[in-house]
């Protein structure tokens, strides 16, 4: 089950991945807070359901976080991927698939979570750049981290140039976590990413390999 607000690219490299057999699983369904998302398109091209549900139609964060659940539940999913969704999550849909949900996020976490992560990174004068994926938790991007990309900052770059580096890095290492978790090999246990098993490392001291994006990713 992909959640998404926009165009899907990370969408698409999913689906990819999926039809290719990387990803030992399928798109259950797609949903978007936006009915003119592109990635609704890219949903039923590929023959997966498609719905919208328009946070505007509910006064209520939580009535609309429960109708969520309501038409999530129904597809019965394994898995739940925020693949730019940009609502913020109510803490009993958190709690509901806590180690069933995953999110990914334009910057290296823990540094600078939140929006204009790029704006943030060249503002600051960073190096390197990069996305994550983690655990979707209560809180705002700061679930454990599964995976990480980097890209180096170029003297040159605006935000828009990293953002697109950036977003090639994103489309190897979403379908590298999905596949993960869909082999059984990856979960969460007492607030940790757990890999085969071993702890996957905080930021900072995150094994060489998962930087390593030059070849395909290890499946």
């Amino acid at each position: 089950m992909v959640l998404i607000s926009g165009a899907g690219s990370n969408l698409q490299a999913i689906i990819d991945r999926c039809t290719d057999g990387f990803i030992p699983a399928q798109v259950a369904a797609v949903i978007s807070n936006q009915a003119d998302a592109y990635g609704l398109t890219r949903a039923r091209e590929a023959g997966i359901p498609a719905h919208c549900l328009d946070h505007r139609d509910f006064q209520r964060r939580v009535d609309f976080d429960a109708a969520m659940i309501d038409l999530i539940d129904s597809f019965s999913p394994d898995l739940i991927v925020l693949a730019g969704f940009m609502r913020i999550l109510g803490q009993d849909f958190v709690e509901r698939y806590l180690g069933a949900m995953l999110n990914i996020h334009p910057s290296l976490l823990p540094l600078y979570p939140g929006l204009d992560t790029h704006q943030r990174a060249l503002a600051d004068g960073a190096k390197n750049h990069g996305a994550s994926v983690h655990f979707v938790t209560a809180e705002l991007d700061g679930g454990p981290i599964l995976i990480q990309g980097h890209v180096p900052v170029e003297p040159h770059d605006t935000p828009e140039t990293l953002a697109q580096r950036v977003l090639t890095v994103e489309h190897q290492i979403y379908p590298q976590a999905i596949a993960w978790f869909a082999k059984g090999r990856l979960r969460l246990s007492d607030g940790r990413a757990m890999l085969d098993g071993i702890p996957v490392l905080v930021p900072g001291n995150i094994p060489e390999t998962f930087f390593n994006l030059s070849t395909e990713p290890e499946q």
